[in-house]
């Protein structure tokens, strides 16, 4: 079993330090390069790795992390001044994406709760490779930039009532609710009454943030005091993985928690220590959840039907970029900032394959509907 473990770890890392510089010479960007690795190595070519299911949701951490960071960036008076942009350009890409994409699902004959199930999945782009891929190309503090980042902060905050209104979409078509996988996201709440379950994670959130802002100062004070950085390391990843868990076992996402500590501990003197602790792990499992992503790539189903396939990754990058470039002219971004924009969110994202994992958990779609969403999801990020 030891043995096994090493061998997956010396084929990641392996694949990574080969795929990765040969693609950043290319110009195709780290992102891509760990796409690529991961579908080499994967099932669908040399199957190096065998399965990733357990890789991926090891590797999720790695966004986790991210928004972890990218809320120590962001103080409270800076997000407040973007309040405008998060709801105005966030609010109308999430509602008029899952409007077209549910209404071209209708047509093509999906009852209308699976239909809506879709359009939500489809509206989330891919955070992980839109905000290193901009950072990569220094263009993320630009016009366009921004406008991206306020969109990817509306989604990561829209998946909460998503992942909420799916068992509601679930009971409307007559689904039967599977059992959990052991990778589900079912809340610690699901026996309490919904009021309770409401007040709780209510709480739970409050509890994030006063812990970030009164607390944990003074354990940073003490940890410093010190003067070894290795314990200091630990404790950032400590807050991190313990946040990421709390959120979890209330039923909200682990992402949306971190990056609300990250949020709040913006203002702390130990920002920037912060940040260059938990960096490298950031950037180590990020790369590991893309070449999971790619690993989990479907070859196989893709040569297998390769028109319906191609439709859906062109359909789905083509739509989100019309609907894109209509609000970016629309909120007067211009014609530059507006193609960059389009361009950068025009596809799938890492959440959509968490929303169509909890729909298939709760009987909402069949495999053979998941199965070629996903493809086409992966492709349209590896297209990105």
């Amino acid at each position: 079993m030891t043995s096994h473990f090493l061998f997956q770890a010396v084929i990641y890392l392996l694949a990574a330090v080969v795929a990765v510089p040969v693609a950043k010479r290319l110009g195709l960007g780290s992102v891509l390069g760990y796409l690529i690795a991961g579908v080499v190595i994967g099932p669908s070519l040399f199957n190096l790795v065998g399965q990733v299911e357990d890789v991926q949701h090891f590797a999720e951490f790695g966004v986790v992390m991210m928004l972890f960071v990218v809320g120590l960036e962001l103080r409270p008076s800076l997000l407040w001044r973007l309040r405008g942009p998060i709801l105005g350009t966030g609010s109308a890409q999430v509602i008029l994406t899952a409007a077209a994409a549910s209404g071209v699902a209708l047509m093509c004959g999906q009852s209308w709760p699976v239909a809506v199930t879709i359009g939500l999945t489809l509206a989330m782009s891919s955070t992980a490779i839109v905000i290193q891929s901009l950072a990569e190309r220094n263009v993320l503090n630009t016009r366009g930039g921004q406008a991206c980042f306020s969109v990817l902060l509306f989604q990561d905050i829209a998946v909460i009532p998503i992942l909420a209104l799916l068992p509601w979409l679930a009971r409307a078509n007559g689904s039967q609710i599977s059992q959990p996988t052991g990778h589900g996201h079912e809340s610690a709440l699901a026996h309490f009454p919904p009021w309770a379950q409401s007040l709780i994670t209510l709480g739970a959130v409050v509890a994030v943030v006063i812990v970030a802002h009164y607390f944990l100062r003074y354990v940073f004070r003490y940890v410093a005091a010190a003067k070894l950085r290795e314990l200091f390391t630990a404790v950032a990843l400590l807050v991190v993985a313990g946040v990421a868990y709390m959120m979890q076992l209330v039923g909200l996402s682990a992402a949306l928690g971190t990056f609300i500590a990250g949020v709040v501990l913006a203002e702390s003197e130990y920002r920037h220590q912060l940040e260059a602790d938990v960096e490298p792990f950031k950037g180590l499992l990020l790369g590991l959840f893309f070449i999971a992503v790619g690993a989990g790539l479907n070859l196989s189903l893709v040569l297998a039907q390769p028109g319906l396939i191609a439709a859906l990754t062109i359909g789905l990058i083509g739509l989100k970029f019309i609907i894109l470039l209509g609000i970016g002219m629309a909120f007067r971004l211009g014609w530059g900032s507006s193609f960059l924009f389009a361009c950068a969110l025009a596809q799938g994202g890492e959440f959509c394959f968490v929303l169509l994992g909890m729909a298939g958990q709760q009987g909402l779609m069949s495999s053979d509907t998941a199965g070629p969403l996903s493809a086409a999801i992966a492709l349209s990020m590896a297209l990105t």
